[in-house]
């Protein structure tokens, strides 16, 4: 009996079984030998000899469901090992490097570019400036050899372009007092700002929440750097009361972001794990295309988000990646097709089924018919269309992945990974279609992905958050900072007015 005869499957390219077998199985460590995997022992060959033809009938039957098992065993650690972040959520860092995965299905039309400037960029060069701040003249001899006298004209001028020596500049501040003849005292005051003996000014200040809280440099890194660039000895410690004062100024522009996401008409959501304070908490972000806002909780789903309040205030739609917590929130949803696109890669290569690369490519193609409407809704013929067109690739796969009888234990009968995909894709049609019937809804939730990456580059090379409020001043301030990056605005510029008590209003509408 050939292998797969004994799993009941077509074999793929690689003569492998596939999409037949039940899944997910137990994750206990290997056993030791192959009889306690099958469950049987190998009975020695002079006991075989002297079986009878029944018993040998029995024993065979016994084997075939042993190698079927081990099949099975097979195909899911070779499944969970063709995982990678081209068709699976799992990030680019897990991939190995000497197993690169191609190119996943694209969302865009361009082809590939070189490396630069394309033809015909306008580019943006250094430009000279009518007044410099400095003019350096390179004379020549007053009289030639000759001894004639020489009249020079300018004959050409170029331009340096570069930034000051940094060096610390010590302000003092003085204040007097005087009591008249009259019994009255008088005394002048210091500015609000300047309320120690010593203290490091705006600028710096502004520098270190800018390096840590926007380029995501470790703490200790940056008051290195600060310390190279001033001259004075700046703590770590100090770093981190930089960023605190910057969250307590920050917060009320925060909370009016907040307030302006609430009243959305998209909203992108997503969370990722963090770690703080030696256990695991949850960063939750909420996003629109010029607003950002985040927060920490130490509960993924319902509880954070009833905490922070702005799901269940949503009157759009909520654009996710399924996470069931958005479900009891009574708005709009759509679903990210990125996510769809690498399970159904998957599927594709892991299951060899047609049904697969067909959803493919009818979910990039109505992408492309909807960024070709340029922001206009598509006609109510060509939804209907879409929605026939997409009904007909469901059911195609779900003819060929028939639901597992069940298996007479407890709970839910486990299922295939395609079948649990397609029942996801049939259950939710309107979310995953909700792109084709808005235009203002978006394919994917890049936004809310995006949002994550640099928090996970935090992560990386921070390690994690030691305490609560460092946590909550970093959310505030990346907030702010990710929401004015949006809106094109200065932010080593924000932050220097926010530490001299002035934080710009971000644009709200």
């Amino acid at each position: 009996m050939t292998r797969s005869e004994l799993a009941g499957t077509n074999p793929t390219a690689n003569g492998v079984p596939r999409s037949s077998l039940p899944e997910p199985f137990d994750a206990s460590p290997a056993p030791r030998d192959a009889a306690s995997v099958v469950g049987i022992a190998m009975p020695d060959p002079a006991a075989l000899v002297r079986m009878s033809k029944s018993k040998v009938v029995e024993v065979l039957y016994l084997f075939g469901d042993a190698v079927n098992r081990l099949l099975q065993r097979l195909n899911h650690v070779e499944g969970i090992l063709a995982k990678n972040s081209r068709n699976s959520s799992k990030p680019p860092s897990s991939d190995q490097p000497a197993r690169k995965p191609k190119p996943a299905p694209t969302l865009n039309d361009a082809v590939k570019r070189k490396p630069g400037g394309q033809s015909g960029h306008e580019g943006h060069a250094l430009r000279r400036v009518p007044i410099p701040d400095e003019v350096v003249v390179h004379r020549i001899a007053d009289a030639c050899e000759c001894g004639l006298p020489l009249a020079p004209l300018l004959q050409e001028s170029r331009q340096v372009f570069d930034l000051p020596r940094p060096a610390m500049r010590v302000v003092e501040h003085q204040i007097f007092s005087a009591t008249c003849n009259c019994g009255r005292t008088h005394r002048s005051n210091f500015p609000e700002s300047v309320t120690a003996p010593t203290q490091y000014g705006p600028n710096i200040q502004a520098l270190g929440v800018f390096l840590t809280h926007q380029h995501m440099l470790p703490i200790a890194r940056c008051a290195n750097i600060l310390t190279d660039l001033s001259g004075q000895s700046v703590s770590a410690a100090t770093v981190c009361a930089m960023g605190q004062a910057a969250a307590k100024a920050l917060e009320p522009g925060v909370e009016l972001i907040k307030e302006q996401v609430k009243l959305a008409a998209v909203v992108c959501a997503d969370e990722t794990g963090m770690r703080l304070g030696g256990g695991l908490s949850w960063l939750h972000v909420a996003v629109t295309e010029m607003l950002t806002w985040m927060g920490i909780h130490k509960n993924r789903g319902g509880a954070a988000m009833e905490e922070f309040g702005i799901m269940r205030a949503l009157t759009g739609t909520l654009v996710h990646d399924g996470w069931s917590a958005y479900r009891a929130y009574d708005c709009k949803h759509a679903l990210c097709n990125a996510h769809h696109l690498r399970e159904l890669t998957y599927v594709d290569e892991q299951f060899a089924q047609p049904w697969a690369k067909a959803m493919i490519d009818f979910l990039l193609q109505a992408n492309k018919e909807v960024k070709t409407a340029a922001g206009q809704a598509l006609s109510a013929r060509r939804q209907k269309a879409l929605r026939s067109q997409y009904r007909a690739i469901v059911s195609t796969g779900n003819a060929a992945n028939p639901p597992r009888p069940a298996s007479g234990k407890r709970g839910r009968t486990a299922q295939s990974f395609p079948l649990n995909l397609l029942r996801r894709l049939s259950d939710y049609e309107d979310d995953v279609l909700r792109f084709t019937q808005d235009p203002a809804v978006p394919f994917t939730n890049n936004l809310g992905e995006r949002t994550m990456r640099m928090l996970k580059v935090k992560q990386k090379v921070s390690g994690c958050f030691r305490t609560k409020q460092g946590a909550r001043s970093f959310c505030i301030n990346r907030s702010y900072l990710a929401t004015l990056a949006k809106q094109g605005r200065n932010l080593l510029e924000a932050l220097v007015l926010t530490m001299q008590g002035h934080p710009p209003d971000p644009t709200l509408r």
